[in-house]
């Protein structure tokens, strides 16, 4: 980095048929959000909207006032379809009883 009062960045977003990644300097001290709207990465992605999708650096959540680091990756990332918790409890409760049917029909064919 040649000039000490500026960092270099990144901000990415990732749509299931398009990603992308801004490189950008920005003057020390910036915000999150703030590097967000200096990337213009809007233009390129309208859905955008740091009021209802959630934010990070390097996959860990933080504030849209987070001030950002040399080399910081801001990451913007999509609301999710379906809650994950939800989504395990049912991969399990079909598992287990995928488990239990496998393992009585097993029992059938061998008696």
């Amino acid at each position: 980095m040649e000039n000490a009062d500026h960092i270099e960045v990144e901000v990415a977003y990732a749509r299931p048929d398009k990603q992308r990644i801004i490189r950008l300097q920005v003057p020390a001290g910036t915000t999150l959000e703030q590097a967000v709207e200096l990337s213009a990465i809007r233009k390129e992605f309208p859905e955008i909207d740091l009021a209802k999708q959630a934010v990070g650096i390097f996959g860990k959540l933080k504030k849209p006032d987070t001030v950002l680091r040399e080399g910081d990756r801001v990451e913007i990332y999509r609301p999710l379809i379906a809650d994950p918790k939800e989504v395990r409890k049912q991969r399990a409760a079909a598992g287990k009883r995928m488990k239990r049917g496998g393992g009585d029909l097993a029992e059938d064919k061998s008696g």
